[in-house]
């Protein structure tokens, strides 16, 4: 799988998703098989470049390359120097953000509202292929499949972006209209897969391994871009890895394992944003993690009221060290976790 000058190894993505997919998130799927992952979306309003939020989302320290940014925005020129801007920080792919369908960001016509008005969004895939071109910068574009089930226009302008220049599209299988209801569709993917050239990436409801494989064989999509079924199971990608290559399910990850990754995981997430932000930020990772294990539920509400780094460290310690005493294995947990407040994959 070649995205550009990259070759990545393999075809399992990390979705971008606000909230989620900063720099630890991303580096701990990476090390549980992703083999690509795209930042949380970075505005393209020049006036919040500098600002705290901005300025964490756009972290990519001792993070493997290729280094993907998500951009969002509705005008033209601020897209391009957007582009501009994360490239000289170190961005080696962009992505065009036209899949969000949070109201905020579609209440400023950007994400999959762009879909609405396909001169504006081929606008603004001409002006950020060009600002990347000298460059050598890959641009790549994640869609839905339309604003409504009226209006599926994915397989146009998607048409209409590899002719641009955009070199990868991601097809989320949702209208913008459906936000996260119902079940996601691939027969639109399938189509965007048959009219294009590029690589096609189907996203949407890919939350186990045989999933991953029944999506790759009604789309024929070149990869996989796996979003809310990595918040508190980042293993899902080396299970879909295994069950792809051998048909077989992977058992799941030891007990003392995933002790041992939310760990580390915390510590990187408390280093990134400080003790603060980062305690009750880490509180919905957290409950990810222990959503219908024993015990679980009150050990996520106990986590709310802690505000000290230490402390929840060490509570999390405690936990899966107790749940390793009855339990070898991780039990069996919901495929799939609802999005938090504020949490929009994008």
């Amino acid at each position: 799988m070649r995205i550009g000058p990259y070759t990545l190894p393999n075809a399992l993505f990390v979705a971008p998703m606000a909230g989620v997919t900063d720099r630890p998130f991303r580096q701990l799927c990476r090390a549980f098989g992703a083999g690509y992952a795209v930042s949380e979306m970075v505005t393209s309003r020049r006036d919040l470049w500098h600002t705290l939020k901005t300025s964490r989302r756009a972290d990519h320290a001792g993070e493997p390359g290729p280094i993907a940014v998500q951009i969002a925005g509705t005008d033209a020129p601020m897209m391009a120097e957007a582009a501009r801007y994360n490239i000289e920080r170190g961005a080696q792919i962009i992505d065009i953000n036209m899949g969000c369908p949070a109201k905020k960001v579609c209440n400023q016509w950007a994400g999959s509202a762009l879909m609405q008005d396909e001169a504006l969004a081929l606008q603004i895939i001409e002006a950020v292929v060009a600002a990347c071109a000298p460059h050598g910068v890959p641009v790549t574009l994640k869609m839905r499949t339309g604003w409504c089930a009226a209006h599926k226009n994915a397989p146009a302008l998607a048409r209409a972006a590899e002719s641009a220049g955009v070199q990868m599209v991601t097809v989320h299988g949702r209208t913008r209209e459906q936000g996260y209801r119902g079940e996601a569709e691939y027969d639109t993917v399938a189509a965007i897969k048959a009219a294009l050239t590029i690589p096609v990436v189907a996203n949407g409801d890919i939350d186990a391994p045989a999933k991953a494989r029944a999506v790759l064989a009604a789309t024929g999509a070149d990869a996989l871009m796996i979003g809310r079924a990595a918040q508190g199971r980042p293993w899902i990608f080396r299970e879909i890895a295994h069950f792809l290559a051998t048909g077989r399910e992977l058992a799941p990850p030891l007990v003392l394992e995933v002790r041992r990754a939310l760990l580390a995981h915390l510590q990187d997430h408390y280093g990134l944003y400080g003790e603060c932000t980062g305690v009750r930020s880490a509180r919905k990772h957290i409950g990810w993690y222990v959503r219908g294990l024993p015990g679980g539920e009150a050990f996520r509400q106990r986590m709310n009221s802690v505000e000290s780094a230490a402390l929840q460290w060490q509570l999390v310690a405690d936990y899966f060290e107790e749940l390793a005493d009855t339990h070898e294995r991780l039990p069996a947990q919901p495929l799939r976790p609802q999005p938090a407040p504020g949490v929009q994959a994008h």
